[in-house]
């Protein structure tokens, strides 16, 4: 059966992958993006793979765009993948980079949900999908802040999960490692903005294993897959990590932290 389906962040990386699959397996799908350039770009390369869908504007931080797709479109799921990725020790990181973070990651991906958790309320039925992170379940060193963003992502989503099962309304996120969609290489890129050697305590010399770790990042076909599966399976798990391996590592991890040592 064809779902009219919302995705946020669809202009690069898993947004835009999952949009084209799913509008390729006839659902009705509403891909936005940020800015009207990245519409631009959108529609025709959707246009040149022959792939029907509608593109919008909708930049999660901006209340008019909020209320126009709030008040435009009908739908039945929505994929909240629009994110920020700022890098840098936490210790030092400019506060305003943290807080814009969490505007898009956080403040803006919760008003986007009420808006259309209202119309789910009212026909008993919808499902919000979160791209979250691995960085949600665990810390990241250097990329602390952007974690805690996803950490309050998980919670909200969680609460959501809850609160909304009497109405028939489902949660899932998606919580992948590190994928070649650019988004991590652009974190670590951010550093080099306000970081000065000359200036900030940490050594240079703390950012030396981040090459090494971008440097075999893995196919993001495979992690669009598991959002397109996790958006469509009406029985999916709250909780979907991939690959296999980060989602070991990460319960390891998890299971380490109640004996760490401060």
């Amino acid at each position: 059966m064809s779902k009219t389906i919302l995705i946020t962040g669809a202009a690069s990386g898993f947004g835009k992958i999952a949009a084209f699959e799913l509008a390729k397996r006839g659902h009705k799908i509403i891909a936005t993006a940020q800015v009207y350039p990245q519409v631009s770009d959108l529609i025709r390369e959707a246009k040149e793979k022959g792939i029907e869908l509608t593109v919008d504007k909708l930049d999660v931080t901006n209340a008019r765009d909020l209320a126009y797709v709030h008040e435009k479109y009908d739908i039945d799921i929505l994929i909240s993948n629009a994110g920020i990725m700022e890098g840098g020790p936490i210790a030092e990181q400019p506060l305003d980079l943290i807080r814009s973070m969490f505007d898009v990651n956080v403040f803006g991906s919760l008003e986007l949900a009420q808006g259309f958790i209202k119309k789910f309320i009212e026909k008993k039925a919808g499902k919000i999908v979160f791209t979250s992170s691995m960085g949600g379940l665990w810390t990241v060193p250097y990329v602390a802040a952007y974690c805690a963003s996803k950490h309050a992502l998980e919670a909200f989503a969680e609460g959501l999960k809850t609160e909304l099962a009497p109405f028939n309304i489902k949660i899932a996120t998606c919580n992948p490692g590190v994928f070649g969609t650019g988004f991590n290489d652009r974190g670590a890129d951010s550093i080099s903005r306000w970081y000065d050697p000359k200036v900030n305590f940490t050594p240079e010399s703390a950012f030396e294993g981040m090459a090494e770790a971008l440097a075999n990042q893995l196919d993001p076909q495979t992690m669009a897959d598991v959002i397109v599966n996790v958006t469509l399976d009406d029985n999916s798990n709250f909780r979907n990590l991939h690959p296999k391996e980060t989602e070991d590592f990460v319960k390891q991890l998890q299971t380490e932290a109640w004996t760490a040592k401060s």
